[in-house]
């Protein structure tokens, strides 16, 4: 067990913490960082439906976690277990403890895999999936290789969720993999969507519905699944007109996502779980010498790895001021981008921000992201995994908007 003291304290290895972590240290170097993650390994989560996809090799998605983190970091490798914000103090996993100046919260968000009844005994085998698992996305691609007729069912929960765009990119692509090999009409594919929407942000779903329509995919808006069975390869949908049971031969499901639990049950939670924070300055609304950011933060934006990148900055310079005796003066506009891949080599790029604003990063002349573009795909594929790896996570804030930042 430890009791110790630091500057900051990071809750989570993940994208949101490390880039954070890193972003204090380029402004501040020597500044005391403890992060906590228990992990050994980091990975670049929007990989794997590229992986699904049969484009990425998963090990490619996947780091050791000391290769990530910041050298001049202190790395805490135990689990989080509660908060004591009135004493500025955490506690872990074996029972120690640390205190902290200031307190960043960035643990992601829980895949609740067990509210969908017996779906975690069906992973993994008898045509069930999720790109959602590295270990599992492998496996989505040798579906899609496998499947040559029937019916193929790619399901989306109620938000919140990491990547609303995932459950989509997994299906197009199988779809378009399907029309190559010239056996898509051979098989039925069902969007069923826990939502009333196709896609969250109006403008894009025009682009999107182009591709619903080119491969005749059914779909099934307000259908929400609650229970597989894997060995009788029958899926259970709660509908507005109560339960419907539908045979599949392929079925790619997300899990529903909450809060970690030892952040929802902690003083830091607002009524939804997540980190009770500010939505611009991502300062917490209660306990001023907390922040908030990533897949666990309360802010309403999309939970990607773009909005991670851009709050990281703003978190970055609000907390040393913070530890400075100064108010917040970065903002964050709630900016979030979905790369919703539609066949192999072709993005519709999704940027937005609050109240579902359009955000574009890249002239439109260059990037449409209301139609598909190839542009958008080299983005994907190629320059984003790079940015992450060699920019996002080493304080560098590329991409980050005018120095990162927008007034608070």
């Amino acid at each position: 067990m430890t009791d110790t003291k630091h500057t900051v304290v990071v809750i989570g290895g993940g994208a949101a913490g490390i880039a954070t972590a890193a972003s204090m240290l380029k402004r501040r170097p020597g500044l005391d960082i403890a992060i906590v993650e228990p992990s050994d390994t980091h990975a670049y989560q929007p990989g794997w439906t590229m992986v699904g996809g049969g484009i990425f090799d998963v090990a490619t998605t996947m780091r050791p976690m000391a290769s990530v983190m910041p050298k001049a970091a202190t790395w805490v490798k135990q689990a989080c277990a509660s908060f004591q914000p009135d004493n500025n103090q955490v506690t872990l996993a074996d029972g120690g403890t640390l205190t902290y100046d200031v307190l960043i919260v960035a643990p992601g968000i829980r895949l609740a895999w067990e509210k969908i009844a017996g779906l975690e005994a069906a992973l993994g085998r008898n045509g069930v999936t999720s790109n959602y698992r590295p270990d599992l996305a492998p496996y989505t691609w040798e579906l899609a290789q496998k499947t040559r007729a029937g019916r193929a069912i790619f399901s989306q929960p109620p938000m919140p969720i990491k990547c609303a765009g995932a459950p989509q990119k997994a299906m197009y692509l199988a779809c378009d993999h399907w029309r190559c090999a010239g056996v898509l009409g051979e098989i039925e594919v069902q969007f069923r969507n826990a939502g009333g929407v196709l896609f969250g942000v109006a403008d894009y779903v025009p682009a999107l519905m182009e591709y619903v329509g080119k491969y005749g995919i059914q779909l099934e808006l307000g259908s929400n699944l609650i229970a597989v069975d894997g060995p009788g390869r029958q899926a259970t949908f709660a509908t507005a007109d109560g339960e419907a049971t539908v045979g599949f031969d392929m079925l790619h499901v997300v899990p529903p996502q909450v809060a970690p639990q030892f952040l929802a049950d902690s003083p830091l939670a607002a009524p939804s779980g997540f980190t009770d924070v500010d939505q611009h300055t991502l300062q917490h609304v209660r306990y001023p010498d907390v922040f908030g950011l990533g897949d666990g933060g309360s802010t309403p934006n999309a939970k990607t790895a773009a909005a991670a990148r851009k709050q990281a900055p703003v978190v970055a310079v609000n907390a040393l001021r913070q530890l400075d005796g100064k108010g917040p003066t970065a903002g964050y506009d709630g900016y979030g981008s979905c790369p919703l891949t539609v066949e192999r080599g072709k993005i519709v790029l999704a940027e937005f921000a609050y109240g579902g604003k359009l955000a574009p990063s890249f002239p439109t002349w260059l990037v449409d992201g209301t139609k598909p573009a190839r542009l958008s795909w080299m983005l994907k594929a190629d320059a984003l995994p790079w940015i992450y790896w060699n920019g996002m996570l080493k304080g560098r804030e590329w991409l980050a908007g005018p120095g990162g930042l927008i007034a608070a």
